[in-house]
């Protein structure tokens, strides 16, 4: 096993910096987009949800689509997360513009499970 691989990756854990522009998959194999992000909680550590980039054409136009983790799921064949999601649940959900930023506060990680029917842990 290669010293990069060993630091960034292991069969449990991944390094921030890889999870980071990885394709997110629909069930049908359509990509629907990339990791942005991912936001952390700060008191417990824990990702509460990742952000994907989504929309626009090459990467330019696109809008910002908080995920709750939970609902990625990582396929090694694809080499992306796959969401059970269709386009147009994930159309419809919570997201934001690259010149906006929303107020990353309880209410509103609330309001992001709650679109995909995931309970909010806090």
């Amino acid at each position: 096993m290669s010293d990069s691989i060993a630091t960034d990756e292991t069969t449990r854990l991944i390094a921030s910096n890889k999870v980071d522009g990885t394709a997110v998959y629909n069930p049908d194999g359509e990509r629907l987009g990339s990791i942005h992000n991912f936001m952390v909680n700060k008191r417990t550590g824990t990702v509460e949800y990742a952000v994907l980039q989504f929309g626009g054409i090459l990467g330019f136009g696109s809008d910002y689509y908080p995920l709750p983790w939970n609902t990625l799921n990582y396929d090694s064949g694809q080499g992306g997360y796959v969401v059970n999601l269709s386009r147009e649940t994930l159309e419809s959900a919570p997201h934001y513009q690259a010149t906006e930023e929303p107020v990353h506060d309880i209410d509103y990680g609330r309001r992001v499970h709650s679109h995909y029917g995931v309970s909010y842990p806090y």
